[in-house]
């Protein structure tokens, strides 16, 4: 089943965001003993986008950012070297204890030891976002878009950035915008919230024509029984999780194609990786195999792109879940936590399992 979408855009994919930059120790060492770090801008949102801007079909972040930062130029930079616009307004910082963007300091982990992760967003630009500063008809209406991603994290980040969401995703709905949402619940930003945050998330949920999450999400975001314990036998999993995502369904028939990643940890260092999708009535199921992870963060951003690159470009329902599990699996060879495939010969080697070098 396709899902038709907008011609004559000037964007493939659009998305809310609240940007920042993310410091990774070098050679894998942890952080508190590490003195040298590798710095990039990220956001969960932007690494989905990645893909498909990486692939030469135009991006849009619809963010904020801190005026005259130098880590505001740094990111809007790194945006624009990757194929990505952005809209937004420039927040003045107001004082050293004003505005600023976020930093993810993050540890790869390494064989046995796990990777650890600390969020410092105290004073976060993006958690301002706000419909005001955006003209949502010329951005939908005049230049078009053709698919909008929303992300959990920005959807929960703050009061503002929840009512955000919802405005642009009706914006985006009223000019014929398809919908994506990779739930990506993260417990310590409902913390207190969880009535209000349930409400809204189905709201959106209510608009979107694909739907990202794994098991987690779908339960603690949007109240859906999750997979019955199956044991360790993966078809009985896989045929738990189908169950779980008819469910969704049910609760949410607007929405035509559903996604799910398998992940299972043998190291830091190697996971079985698998992917499943519903298109319409059509399931395509990547069984969990083998991959080697240097970092590991990314790798469902990246599965959630290649899907979305997969629906841009009119792939068969196998092939783009053959693609965005190719893709999440790109995304844990590199230290970014986001995947930037040369071409699509790239990411096809990886689904065939061909590692030998190209010459």
């Amino acid at each position: 089943m396709k899902l038709k979408l907008r011609e004559n855009c000037k964007y493939g994919i659009a998305a809310p965001t609240s940007m920042g930059v993310r410091i990774t120790p070098a050679n894998g060492a942890p952080v508190h003993t590490s003195s040298a770090y590798y710095m990039q801008a990220t956001s969960a949102e932007t690494n989905a986008v990645n893909i498909a801007s990486s692939l030469g079909i135009k991006g849009l972040a619809l963010t904020s950012f801190v005026e005259g930062s130098p880590i505001s130029y740094f990111i809007k930079s790194e945006l624009r070297r990757r194929n990505i616009d952005y809209l937004g307004p420039d927040v003045p910082q107001g004082n050293p204890w004003g505005y600023r963007h976020q930093f993810n300091i993050a540890d790869s982990g390494f064989g046995t030891r796990g990777p650890r992760v600390h969020n410092d967003r105290a004073g976060e630009v993006g958690r301002t976002l706000n419909a005001k500063d955006f003209d949502f008809n010329k951005i939908f209406g005049e230049c078009g878009v053709q698919i909008l991603h929303l992300s959990g994290l920005v959807g929960a980040l703050s009061a503002d950035t929840t009512r955000f969401c919802l405005d642009v995703a009706r914006a985006a709905k009223e000019h014929g915008t398809l919908i994506s949402f990779d739930l990506n619940h993260r417990a310590s930003f409902w913390k207190g919230r969880e009535a209000e945050l349930r409400a809204s998330f189905r709201e959106m949920v209510g608009m979107v024509d694909i739907l990202i999450g794994n098991e987690e999400d779908y339960q603690l975001s949007l109240g859906i029984e999750g997979p019955k314990a199956g044991g360790k036998d993966i078809s009985t999993q896989i045929n738990s999780f189908k169950e779980m995502i008819v469910r969704v369904k049910e609760s949410f028939p607007n929405a035509v194609i559903f996604g799910n990643t398998l992940r299972q940890v043998i190291s830091v260092n190697e996971h079985l990786w698998g992917a499943m999708t519903l298109f319409g009535d059509e399931w395509s199921v990547i069984k969990p195999r083998p991959i080697r992870v240097l970092d590991r963060i990314g790798g469902g951003d990246g599965f959630a792109g290649g899907l979305l690159y997969g629906v841009l470009t009119g792939m068969a329902p196998i092939k783009a879940t053959q693609f965005g599990w190719a893709c999440g699996a790109l995304a844990t060879t590199v230290l970014e936590d986001y995947a930037t495939p040369m071409n699509e010969d790239m990411v096809w080697s990886i689904v065939e399992g061909n590692a030998r070098v190209a010459r």
